[in-house]
């Protein structure tokens, strides 16, 4: 019970730090690798959110391309590819 409250807490602390609205704007610099890992660390929050609301999105589109799109990729693994190796190990 508290293991799952120990992953469960810190999941509801970032969620007001899930993505907002996206529109494309070009006044501020573009989405690089740093904030394509946050946004995939936070993924399953902000697809929860994208569900509800149709001004929040999962993917920033304004972004550098390839960098902000490893960036994305790695934080989704950091975040299950974990999870994944752990449920293996129990077996």
């Amino acid at each position: 019970m508290y293991r799952r409250l120990v992953w469960v807490l810190p999941l509801l602390l970032v969620a007001g730090c899930a993505a907002g609205p996206n529109p494309v704007s070009t006044q501020h610099a573009p989405a690089g690798f740093w904030l394509g890992l946050w946004q995939g660390l936070i993924v399953p929050i902000t697809f929860l959110i994208s569900l509800f609301n149709d001004h929040v999105s999962i993917y920033e589109v304004h972004n550098n391309g390839n960098w902000y799109d490893f960036g994305f990729v790695l934080g989704i693994y950091i975040l299950f590819g974990s999870v994944l190796t752990g449920a293996a190990r129990r077996r």
